[in-house]
């Protein structure tokens, strides 16, 4: 089982999906092991995008993603990181399969919904700029026992 991590981000909020997008990867089997919903700050934000900080569109980066609430989630499951970021589609939503999140939901790059992490180590480091230990909560579910026993 891994954790990885993923944030609806402020357009998806604001165009009140969160439900639907939680219960997604809810129905697949995934489980949220931590949520919240927060403004991000410039520290974060800057953190968030510290690969980026030499692109052209970096500034760009830092102001949608503070533009307005995110959520924050933890999603822990077997290869979460991969099936979360399946389920989330193509960056690019031109290039997203419709079922996707991103193909469902998204028609323009710059409001693409959703962000979630691309390896163990950026889960990792991106969960650790959004939540702090404590607020993650790992917990068994039953149907686990026959899963991964």
């Amino acid at each position: 089982m891994e954790t990885t991590f993923a944030m609806i981000k402020p357009n998806g909020v604001e165009r009140g999906l969160i439900g639907e997008i939680i219960s997604r990867f809810e129905r697949k089997g995934l489980t949220i092991t931590g949520l919240k919903l927060i403004n991000v700050s410039e520290e974060q934000a800057k953190s968030h995008y510290e690969e980026h900080t030499a692109k052209p569109f970096y500034e760009d980066l830092l102001t949608s993603i503070t533009s307005g609430p995110v959520v924050c989630l933890a999603i822990t499951g077997n290869n979460a990181i991969a099936l979360v970021r399946k389920m989330a589609g193509a960056t690019n939503p031109i290039d997203a399969e419709i079922g996707t999140i991103r193909g469902d939901f998204s028609s323009d790059m710059r409001l693409n919904v959703i962000h979630t992490s691309d390896s163990q180590e950026t889960a990792l480091r991106e969960l650790e700029i959004y939540f702090e230990q404590e607020e993650l909560i790992m917990f068994n579910k039953e149907l686990d026992k026959w899963i991964y026993s």
